[in-house]
């Protein structure tokens, strides 16, 4: 009984079929859903990958060697300009210190002494009991005590700012990166690795690239770099999850010289980072808006491509249709193409089928929404086993 219903229903459809080709065949012109095109503005975007920098990146070094007696701060911490970050071994710098105070005090009663002395002897020389060069030799020597006390003052500076260096402070504020040495690590001014990264991160920097032609669209009205960089647009940051950064930025410098390697420039664009979102070392797109105003918008299902070339089918005034080039813009949102040339407000455009049709065919246009209905109808016919209406 089933396999007897399977064959009743296959030779039924095969009748509609038949009954549908004899229909068309007899001069009716099959129903095509058209739309009017209208222009309309676009909201385009173009994206370029970038990589996120910390306002300010700067490397924290020790100025002195020893042994790391403390750490102050741990990794990912805040910290403040003047923060010391980390301790290092202060005895041996102490004792140089008290070594050049002692190498001060030495001096300063040599130069007494020596003053003294040169005052003794230009009364002497007055009175003619000691001669010119004696005085002479006199006053030299009270130079050189002069020079030796300014010396040992200038190595007790040396001496006290090297105690000082002891101290590592942070040069800014910031956050602290990753510290790879800890208490008890030896370390000096060349070591290889730096002790750590502070990253100032209340703003941050996308650094991006874009071709020659690329940038040429950009800035095509030329200017000052001052006035190019005014007139262009706030852009956006796409964070590597795919969300949209909520805050604007601005782009800052454009570099003056094209890698001649890679054809492209370098940009800077910087962001607001009130919410310490964005963190130094990572990743994102740079989005630049790029809006077509009176722009014609058609779906890309609608368009034919023969040789790289778009072609659509407009409906002409006794129902026929015509191929007709089109050129699109070159960015497209994958939907729909934005039509440059070759349309024009008003025109209809046919939306469906247009692998079948061919040049100067003749159909009965109706509107995507008869179109919809119809499918509709179809669909709920079959649901009911309203067969023969619903393969009309």
């Amino acid at each position: 009984m089933k396999k007897s219903r399977l064959v009743l229903l296959a030779a039924s459809l095969v009748f509609l079929a038949s009954c549908g080709q004899s229909k068309q065949s007899a001069g009716n012109a099959p129903e095509i859903a058209v739309m009017e095109v209208a222009t309309t503005t676009a909201n385009l975007t173009n994206s370029y990958p970038a990589t996120i920098k910390g306002k300010q990146d700067v490397e924290i070094r020790p100025m002195v060697s020893g042994f790391i007696t403390k750490l102050h701060v741990d990794e990912g911490a805040v910290v403040r300009k003047g923060q010391v970050l980390f301790s290092i071994d202060p005895v041996q710098y102490q004792a140089a210190v008290q070594t050049a105070k002692a190498a001060v005090e030495t001096a300063k009663a040599a130069l007494s002494t020596q003053e003294l002395t040169t005052a003794n002897k230009r009364e002497l020389n007055k009175k003619q009991i000691v001669s010119d060069y004696d005085l002479k030799m006199a006053e030299n020597q009270l130079a050189q005590s002069k020079a030796a006390l300014a010396q040992a003052e200038a190595q007790l500076v040396n001496a006290e700012n090297n105690l000082s260096y002891t101290e590592v402070t942070s040069p800014s504020d910031g956050v602290v990166g990753t510290i790879p040495y800890r208490v008890g690590s030896l370390v000096s001014a060349s070591i290889a690795t730096p002790l750590t990264t502070v990253a100032d991160i209340s703003e941050m920097y996308a650094y991006f690239s874009m071709t020659e032609r690329q940038l040429l669209n950009l800035i095509r009205e030329g200017g000052s770099m001052k006035e190019i960089l005014e007139k262009l647009p706030d852009v956006h940051l796409q964070l590597i999850d795919g969300t949209m950064y909520p805050d604007t930025g601005r782009v800052e410098t454009i570099s003056g010289v094209i890698d001649q390697a890679t054809g492209s420039v370098n940009l800077r664009a910087l962001f607001p980072n009130d919410h310490n979102i964005l963190r130094s070392g990572g990743t994102g797109n740079v989005v630049f808006p790029n809006p077509l105003e009176n722009i014609i918008m058609i779906p890309q299902s609608a368009t034919t491509e023969i040789q790289d070339k778009k072609f659509v089918y407009v409906l002409q005034p006794d129902n026929t249709i015509k191929n007709t080039e089109i050129k699109v813009f070159t960015l497209n949102d994958g939907q729909y193409y934005y039509v440059m040339e070759g349309l024009k407000q008003g025109d209809k455009v046919v939306i469906e089928g247009v692998q079948a049709l061919k040049d100067g065919q003749a159909i009965t246009p109706i509107t995507p929404a008869d179109k919809e209905a119809e499918y509709q109808k179809a669909l709920q016919d079959q649901r009911d086993g309203n067969i023969q209406s619903a393969f009309q």
